[in-house]
């Protein structure tokens, strides 16, 4: 573990902490630059590390009451499908395909961050809200990429949660933390056997990201958000050109 990988695990883990979510889209790419990892192992060792940050936050959102488990169970079952299946389809691609798929999947999440940047809370629903069979699909999709490419969806699934099934801005953050947890499960279960895990490289980085997101949720209520995911938005389209630029002998 060097000292660069070290501080870019707490500056993964303070985007969490700051941002509630979509911060874990650089752990992949981080391990697979600064630790020189294959990319697919990148991308499983992404798995225990995100869900493991996620859990972190789910924590202390369930304390505060902000994971609505009506809506989470059935979105993340959902989800789970998608992971598992994305992980098994996963196992017929090679590290430099999925990587440079991740960099289309930075792109999207950049768009996402800028649209989504002053994303207002709704008023909570006087009745319990159903979630939808597009909600469904967003979850399966989102647990697909999760598969595929390691990434938590913390982009999508906000978003989802508060447009389509009406849920409040806090619950919303929350249930998706609570989301990617079942997410990285899963698909981690869909790589088994596939892929040899350096676990104390894991526990490691896993360790350092803690850091960061217990200073980042310190640090959350005194940063602007609108201006720290339009800023966080910029630093994907950097990092997914990089990776791009990296892969291109291999297009």
């Amino acid at each position: 573990m060097t000292v660069l990988a070290a501080l870019l695990a707490v500056l993964v883990g303070l985007t969490l902490g700051l941002l509630g979510g979509g911060g874990s889209i650089l752990t992949v790419p981080v391990i697979a630059f600064t630790l020189g990892v294959d990319p697919k192992t990148a991308i499983v060792m992404s798995l225990p590390i995100v869900g493991g940050a996620s859990l972190i936050g789910v924590a202390r959102h369930w304390k505060l009451g902000n994971i609505d488990f009506r809506i989470a169970i059935p979105f993340g079952a959902a989800a789970m499908v998608g992971a598992f299946g994305g992980a098994r389809l996963a196992r017929f691609m090679d590290g430099g395909t999925q990587l440079m798929l991740l960099a289309v999947v930075m792109l999207g999440a950049s768009i996402s961050m800028f649209r989504n940047a002053n994303l207002a809370e709704p008023e909570r629903p006087a009745v319990p809200q159903k979630i939808g069979p597009l909600t469904f699909v967003v979850g399966a999709l989102t647990g697909t990429l999760t598969g595929l490419v390691g990434v938590g969806g913390g982009f999508l699934l906000v978003p989802a949660l508060v447009l389509l099934a009406k849920v409040p801005m806090k619950q919303a953050v929350g249930t998706s933390l609570f989301v990617i947890v079942l997410n990285t499960i899963a698909g981690y279960a869909g790589y088994a056997g596939s892929v040899e895990v350096p676990w104390n490289l894991v526990l490691w980085f896993a360790g350092f990201t803690a850091v960061g997101i217990l200073a980042g949720s310190s640090l959350a209520s005194k940063v602007p958000q609108s201006a720290l995911k339009r800023a966080f938005a910029v630093l994907l389209v950097l990092v997914a050109a990089f990776i791009l630029w990296q892969s291109r002998t291999s297009l």
